[in-house]
């Protein structure tokens, strides 16, 4: 990255401080002083003050910001994983859907609801919970089909009776 004249008079800055406080002789200042004047990118003033307890910008900025090789091939304290979370509504769905033959099938429409939300915000974000939504889904379906065949059986049997 190119230097301006403020990077520059940074680094001027931390060369006079080094040789104020006795780091550095008068002919290698002297000679540092020229370099930073001259200088044209951040790396060559970082190489003149990289021995002095300041430098003219943070560290951090001449770090690259994506390491060159794959993370594969890095080792393991240089890689970052990626905390992955569990879908909170996969959760609610598998417990609507366990909670069905407690309640009678009252929490089977919300397992149904929060399956299906559950799985499309899963797709979209790659979160986990994918089989919690599922089993929550299935549950759900299962005590609301329970309870159709349940009324159909009722109904017909009132029927006939008649």
């Amino acid at each position: 990255m190119r230097a301006s004249h403020a990077d520059r008079e940074r680094a001027v800055d931390v060369l006079k401080a080094g040789f104020a406080e006795g780091r550095l002789q008068q002919p290698e200042y002297e000679q540092r002083l020229t370099r930073a004047y001259k200088a044209q990118t951040h790396a060559e003033l970082q190489m003149l003050v990289a021995d002095l307890p300041q430098g003219p910008v943070p560290q951090a900025q001449f770090v690259p910001q994506r390491p060159m090789v794959p993370a594969t091939f890095m080792p393991m304290q240089m890689q970052m994983p990626v905390p992955v979370t569990t879908n909170s509504a996969a959760t609610g769905a598998l417990v609507c859907g366990i909670m069905t033959p407690v309640t009678w099938g009252l929490t089977a429409i919300p397992a149904v609801i929060l399956g299906h939300k559950a799985r499309a915000e899963i797709r979209r974000s790659g979160e986990r919970g994918d089989g919690q939504a599922l089993t929550g889904l299935i549950l759900g379906w299962l005590a609301i089909g329970g309870w159709a065949l349940f009324l159909l059986v009722f109904i017909l049997t009132a029927a006939v009776g008649l």
